[in-house]
């Protein structure tokens, strides 16, 4: 039995006719893993150009119009309608805005505070719109669902419980005196 067994696996190892049925099972899995993170980081990317363009030409507006104080509900929404290729931005993007002292600098927790649409609503943790000369730092946390969650980057990025990962982009700007 071995030895015939031997025999069938030395002439199939001897074989060059056929097709290339393994090579491709293999390279082709290899390839599509490689393209599959590659589509995930290249979209992922453009979501973070996006995010930051929205929140830098908000910022720009709430700099230059101290006066008007803007509302949460406002500066989210113009974030949103800046960075148009976001889904369900104004139900996943979180924002927090505080003052900052210069002289005596204390960060922001480090963790930013983030929510998606399936979770409960609960209050926002700081958004102070500041007034004439004062240091502003603002920070928006997107939560959003990768393009391939399973496969490639998507299965390496930190998700919640309902498969969501987390975007935070932060700026910081000074308002310009009235």
């Amino acid at each position: 039995m071995m030895c015939k067994l031997k025999t069938y696996l030395s002439r199939f190892r001897r074989e060059e006719d056929g097709t290339a049925t393994i090579e491709f099972a293999l390279y082709f899995t290899v390839f599509f893993f490689l393209i599959a993170a590659g589509v995930e980081i290249a979209y992922m990317n453009l979501r973070h150009a996006m995010l930051e363009r929205g929140v830098d030409l908000v910022t720009r507006d709430i700099r230059l119009s101290t006066g008007n104080v803007p509302s949460y509900d406002d500066v989210r929404a113009k974030i949103c309608t800046e960075a148009a290729i976001l889904e369900s931005c104004n139900e996943n993007l979180r924002l927090e805005m505080v003052q900052v002292n210069p002289r005596a600098f204390t960060a922001v927790p480090a963790s930013a505070d983030c929510k998606n649409a399936e979770e409960d609503p609960r209050p926002v943790r700081a958004f102070n719109p500041g007034l004439d000369n004062d240091l502003m730092l603002i920070r928006a946390c997107l939560k959003y669902k990768p393009v391939m969650p399973t496969t490639g980057l998507g299965k390496a990025l930190n998700k919640d419980a309902d498969g969501y990962a987390q975007m935070v982009v932060t700026s910081a700007f000074v308002q310009e005196p009235r």
